[in-house]
């Protein structure tokens, strides 16, 4: 019986529910945290992550527009999916952040109770920070949150999975659409969720990832007039600040990172990452007045 060639695995990029390589053509190694070589990455240029604006844009409004409920649903199917090819995760975040199968499997396992979370918070977060708000005069004074639009997403560094997903799920499960700036050093767990999503019912261009150089990437990301906001967490202190100066430009909302040390994936991560990217619409409406008794409704 003569042995099989491995089939080794191509990682491409997920822009606009599609999985096309850099239009550079440019790939780079990607190693385990032993060195030893894992698989080529596509090293993103400028036009793709300006091609992931464009999809993300595009994509803005059937999101946007969406029901909260539909909206959890389609998260929650994403965990099904992650459930369901848990043992290529496992393996993928083991080589990657060179932990022990345990481990690995314990920071799968987190990620795909982090969908599961932020899918039964999608129909919930207006009650929490919207309602009705008293006023002096014959009015009703409403406030409600709505999505900020295109966010720009820098995953964190270190953790290549749990950490990318405790940053993804809340901006999407708002109503943002995103641009994924995934792990420099560790990208493959991130190109590989591409794949999931793609076949959770999420619409293409929601979710856009993109591999390479962070600073690279996240530059034209910061200064595009088409991003509403920037999630910084996997930038470092000089670049972090480079890029909140670039995002001043078209008042860009900015989540700033927090240090390293300091950051704890696993924790329960409350609704901080969610309200970040959402903005308040409020509302006026006469009361109106009935009849001469002066009663109003």
């Amino acid at each position: 019986m003569s042995e099989r060639l491995s089939v080794f695995k191509t990682y491409k990029l997920y822009v606009g529910g599609k999985f096309p390589r850099s239009e550079s053509g440019r790939v780079y190694e990607v190693t385990d945290a032993k060195g030893k070589w894992l698989a080529n990455a596509p090293l993103s240029s400028r036009k793709d992550a300006r091609d992931a604006v464009v999809a993300a844009r595009k994509a803005f409004g059937g999101w946007s527009g969406a029901t909260a409920y539909n909206r959890g649903q389609i998260l929650y199917r994403v965990a099904e999916m992650l459930e369901g090819r848990r043992e290529q995760y496992v393996a993928e975040v083991a080589d990657a952040e060179g932990l022990s199968k345990s481990k690995a499997a314990a920071q799968v396992d987190a990620a795909i109770d982090r969908w599961v979370w932020y899918a039964g918070w999608t129909d919930k977060i207006a009650q929490v920070v919207g309602g009705g708000n008293p006023v002096a005069g014959p009015f009703f004074n409403l406030s409600s949150p709505e999505p900020t639009g295109v966010v720009a997403v820098l995953a964190p560094q270190e953790s290549s999975f749990l950490g990318l997903v405790s940053v993804v799920a809340p901006v999407v499960a708002t109503g943002n659409t995103a641009v994924v700036v995934a792990s420099e050093k560790s990208p493959l767990p991130a190109l590989s969720l591409g794949e999931v999503l793609a076949t959770s019912d999420l619409p293409g261009g929601v979710v856009n990832v993109l591999s390479g150089r962070t600073a690279e990437i996240a530059t034209p990301l910061a200064a595009h007039q088409d991003v509403n906001a920037i999630d910084l967490t996997g930038a470092d202190e000089a670049l972090a600040k480079e890029l909140e100066i670039a995002a001043a430009d078209n008042l860009k909302r900015v989540l700033r990172p927090q240090p390293v040390d300091e950051v704890d994936w696993s924790a329960t991560p409350g609704t901080g990452r969610m309200t970040a990217f959402l903005e308040t619409k409020t509302v006026w409406h006469p009361t109106g007045a009935l009849g001469a008794s002066g009663s109003s409704y």
